[in-house]
């Protein structure tokens, strides 16, 4: 077989490996109306999405009690019985709301061990409508359960449906559950569903407070046949703070969980986007075919003891493999792998294979393409954010067109790659070039095993880099087919991170992603040392990448398809008798022009960033007409002095309209000895003492936000050192600023919706609030 045969079909396969990495890893979805009444079924499924995600469903809002209704009516006419649980509940962070969480309980056999099917049910505040995050959740287990049932099989365990609320506020609902219903200290195992954009391959995260040996081999044991998952995220994720609904009954029940969760698409979460239309069934189907095999296993599988004492490394690769090994392992495989490369290196030595001089210049190559790579690619990425400022509106920071921002870093780092080891190739022997990445990947495996335990899996593609070197050594032209086939290992194991890494944590990490594809190309110079034109690879990945920025500026312009996020308040300083405009954008366009004008004002004064995901700040202001807004009333009372020469009081605040949420401000650094809101107190929430004044001190002035869903007093007890003088700011926050009948706002045109992750489309009142010593 002629050399440009075999090298035309290592091309063919390094592109097969691609498109595996990118196509079996999730189930079809085939419409079919006859599906099994006793199957899963993500038309069924989907119908259950279509009904919940109507019209935005927070907390507070009009069809929040719909969709709620709509649940409990779901579950009921599946011959469940159903409960709500209603009350008070504030997080760590700060954040009070009243959630109601729907629950049922499906009895076992067993002696009253409870499996917990999870997820929430309100769609995030202000205009999301909740399709995927978290209806996709709420359809998986109604459609999940409707089938389990309809076997009508017995099962050991108990299964607890739990839908919570007030997730997207601050786990409330979850927080709730946990501290105050019976249910929750039998509950061993929980399986959520989650999501962080519409689309993609649900990935599998764990939580457990122990290590994670039993819950991995139990998942593998339940026989899921589209596994996604990988220990390296996983170690992340324990070292973040995390957030769903999940964490609350690990960190407060001790309870082990599985998370499942997708994130592509990122641009549609949280947003106006967030719609039925716009919700991959395929992911749909992927989260069902994952609860069913769990549901099926663990409701007859011991599920009280799967705490352990040992870690595993795992991951997945196409077509549902699964593999793990021990932590244990971790160690032992480096040290094999550092004396293998020795052995290689003496033996390429003694055959001649290798020279000093050719090892060190592999250097050259290797560091230049990871440098310039990952500059060429972060100094692109800011010039895109200059010449197309719009992309600044994406409070995420992942564009809808970022998909082809992460296809063009990728085809512009291969360029690079190719270009400099082409120039540099002539004074290298092949063998010796590849002596510098097996030394750099070594080294990185070194690190991992000591920082980041989960990434340990990445000496696999090191080993069949030392096969492939030894091969090297042995033979003048090695095999290109059976070279490329070496090295498709690495790109099932790094591709993933290749390409979701920038969707997860927006499209500034684009540097990373060149570096990894710099990292991966190193892998391939077995293959790739022995083309001669490695030039022409690189101009062809070139033009590649210039076709790319064309297609990405097409896409780059807002649209129907492609909405614009704008943002819009009216904050009414009572104190300083004002009414001021405000938005969070970095432009104006055709619908915020009319009150900010073409040039806006610059915002000459931050206020407070109300608690916004990204610590967005107002950018625009200008003066707003007055209108008549009901105050709240304010009620202080003095409770005198404890036994402690502590100062109390209590503070009463009623909204006179319907409001969405109040967040107070302390002014003053005032010491609080005592801090209870509507009953409860923070010492015992925050758990620990000081803990309140810690978290005081993480939250800068923030005390409290409340999401409210009436007209509820928010009553505050606290009690401070005699002589003390606090000074808190209010400030009265309602949804109601678009068909406000006073400030007449228009509907946005098509084209554009509310901002997300922001205090948006809101009416605000501003007041502080004096006590008095």
């Amino acid at each position: 077989m002629n050399n440009r045969l075999t090298g035309l079909i290592a091309f063919l396969l390094i592109i097969i490996a691609v498109w595996l990495s990118f196509n079996f890893d999730q189930p079809n979805f085939e419409p079919n109306t006859n599906d099994s009444l006793t199957e899963f079924s993500t038309s069924r499924a989907f119908k259950h999405v279509e009904a919940i995600a109507k019209e935005p469903h927070y907390l507070g809002s009009p069809a929040h009690s719909k969709v709620r209704n709509y649940i409990v009516d779901e579950l009921q006419n599946m011959g469940l019985e159903v409960q709500t649980q209603e009350g008070y509940n504030l997080n760590k962070n700060g954040v009070l709301a009243k959630p109601q969480n729907i629950l049922s309980r499906i009895e076992g056999t067993g002696d009253g061990e409870a499996l917990v099917l999870m997820t929430h049910y309100d769609s995030a505040m202000h205009s999301s409508y909740g399709a995927s995050d978290a209806g996709s959740g709420v359809a998986t287990i109604l459609e999940g359960v409707r089938a389990f049932l309809e076997k009508g099989t017995t099962h050991k365990n108990d299964i607890i449906l739990l839908f919570t609320d007030a997730e997207e506020l601050g786990l409330n609902g979850a927080g709730l559950f946990i501290e105050d219903h019976s249910w929750a200290k039998d509950v061993q195992l929980a399986l959520n569903f989650e999501a962080r954009g519409s689309g993609g391959s649900p990935f599998m995260l764990l939580e457990t407070n122990g290590k994670n040996a039993r819950l991995i081999e139990a998942f593998q044991e339940a026989e899921v046949k589209y596994p996604v998952s990988n220990s390296l995220a996983y170690s992340i994720y324990k070292m973040l703070p995390n957030d769903t609904d999940l964490t609350i009954l690990r960190e407060q029940g001790d309870i082990n969980g599985y998370n499942f969760a997708f994130i592509d698409d990122h641009f549609d979460y949280h947003t106006a986007n967030d719609l039925p239309e716009n919700l991959d069934k395929e992911t749909l189907a992927h989260q069902g075919s994952y609860l069913m095999p769990l549901l099926n296993y663990f409701g007859n599988q011991g599920i009280k003891n799967l705490s352990s004492d040992r870690d595993l490394i795992y991951f997945s690769l196409p077509f549902g493999e699964f593999i793990k090994y021990p932590f244990n392992w971790i160690i032992p495989m480096l040290i094999l792998a550092i004396l293998i490369f020795i052995i290689l290196i003496v033996y390429g030595f003694r055959r001649d294979r290798l020279n000093f001089m050719g090892i060190l210049k592999g250097f050259i190559p290797l560091f230049l393409s990871l440098i310039i790579s990952g500059l060429l690619v972060w100094g692109f990425w800011k010039f895109c954010l200059f010449i197309y400022p719009e992309y600044s509106e994406m409070e995420h920071g992942f564009t809808y067109n970022g998909y082809w921002y992460i296809a063009i870093s990728i085809f512009l780092t291969l360029s690079v790659c190719f270009m400099i080891y082409h120039l540099l190739r002539k004074s290298l022997r092949t063998a010796s070039v590849f002596i510098a990445p097996l030394i750099l990947w070594l080294l990185i495996c070194a690190l991992v095993s000591v920082y980041l335990k989960g990434a340990s899996y990445f000496i696999i593609p090191v080993y069949f880099g030392l096969i492939q070197l030894f091969i090297m050594i042995r033979q003048e032209k090695p095999n290109r087919i059976f070279m490329v086939l070496l090295s498709c290992p690495a790109i099932f194991i790094l591709l993933p991170f290749i390409w979701s890494l920038p969707v997860a944590l927006g499209l500034k990490m684009l540097f990373i992603t060149a570096i990894l594809v710099s990292l991966l190309f190193s892998l391939f110079l077995p293959l790739f040392g022995y083309f001669r034109r490695l030039k022409s690879f690189a101009v062809l990945c070139f033009l590649v990448f210039n076709v790319l920025i064309f297609v990405a500026h097409y896409y780059s312009d807002f649209s129907l398809e492609r909405p614009k996020p704008n943002s819009l308040v009216y904050l009414q300083d009572l104190d300083e008798n004002t009414s001021t405009w405000y938005s969070y954008d970095a432009m104006v366009d055709d619908w915020t022009a009319e009150y900010f004008g073409k040039e806006p004002v610059t915002s000459s004064h931050t206020e407070s960033n109300f608690s916004s995901k990204y610590g967005s700040n107002f950018t625009f202001r200008t003066q707003a007409p007055s209108i008549d807004i009901p105050e709240p009333g304010i009620i202080i009372e003095n409770m005198g002095i404890d036994s402690l020469n502590n100062a109390g009081y209590t503070l009463k605040i009623a909204p006179n309209r319907e409001i969405n949420r109040m967040e107070i401000y302390e002014t003053k650094d005032v010491d609080f000895k005592k801090f209870k809101v509507n009953g409860l107190e923070a010492d015992e929430v925050y758990l620990g003492e000081n803990a309140f004044h810690m978290f005081k001190r993480r939250w800068r002035e923030r005390l409290l936000t409340y999401y409210a869903s009436n007209l509820d007093t928010l009553r505050i007890e606290f009690s401070i050192e005699k002589g003390d003088v606090p000074e808190f700011v209010l400030y009265e926050s309602a949804y109601d600023l678009i068909g406000n009948k006073n400030l007449k706002v228009k509907e946005r045109p098509d084209g554009m919706i509310p901002r997300p992750f922001v205090l948006n489309d809101a009416t605000i009142l501003k007041k502080t609030i004096r006590i008095k010593e």
